[in-house]
């Protein structure tokens, strides 16, 4: 009798250890992952090299076109000398002078006798045709990106500074304007002396800045 008690004592503390085990078993392991997987990110987009929605597209900048769920006619391409992009089904698509609202638009519309209600997005991924030039008597003499409201002054000290056979006082800017060459003096010991400030003008891109 005795004995009997004893085997049924034994199974009844087996019993009560056993769930205890299996609960710290159960906490060691990984947590289960979900049975949903978890949706992939899209790729990331190129940025922008502008966030200027009124930038105009210049030749030599570099495009990014997207054309929604059309890969095969999306690319990243280059604006040509003449101002143009090629592209799938489209060829030659004129570029520049344009905004890239205006060319995903462009786009868009010459892309509808191909595509069912296409989607255009156009970035400038980088700008080539935003810059000036500054040649002769500087120390780094060459073409420079040009900077919203960058200055005569402020271009020259990109540029290093003067040489000691600078003729500063006859520094001048050339610029294109309606077809003609228009020439602005810059009078540089005038300009850091206060004197004469309508010569600090604002450049364009295209400019020339001319040091003898």
């Amino acid at each position: 009798m005795f004995q009997r008690k004893q085997f049924y004592l034994i199974v009844f503390l087996a019993l009560a250890v056993l769930p205890a085990n299996a609960q710290e078993a159960d906490s060691s392991k990984p947590p289960a992952q979900s049975a949903i997987p978890a949706m992939a990110s899209d790729a990331p987009k190129k940025a922008a090299a502008t966030a200027d929605p009124n930038y105009l597209i210049g030749a030599q900048d570099v495009l990014d076109v997207s054309v929604w769920k059309e890969p095969d006619v999306s690319r990243v391409v280059p604006v040509r000398p003449d101002g143009k992009i090629s592209l799938p089904l489209l060829n030659d698509v004129q570029a520049a002078g344009l905004t890239p609202s205006q060319l995903a638009a462009q786009i868009t519309d010459s892309l509808k006798k191909y595509v069912t209600t296409p989607q255009v997005t156009v970035i400038v991924t980088t700008i080539n045709s935003q810059r000036v030039y500054i040649l002769g008597e500087v120390t780094r003499p060459g073409a420079y990106p040009i900077l919203p409201g960058m200055s005569v002054l402020q271009a020259l000290s990109s540029a290093g500074g003067f040489t000691q056979y600078a003729r500063v006082k006859s520094i001048f800017v050339r610029r294109f304007e309606n077809g003609k060459e228009v020439k602005y003096p810059f009078n540089y010991k005038d300009v850091i002396n206060g004197k004469k400030p309508e010569q600090e003008i604002l450049l364009k891109a295209g400019d020339t800045i001319v040091v003898p």
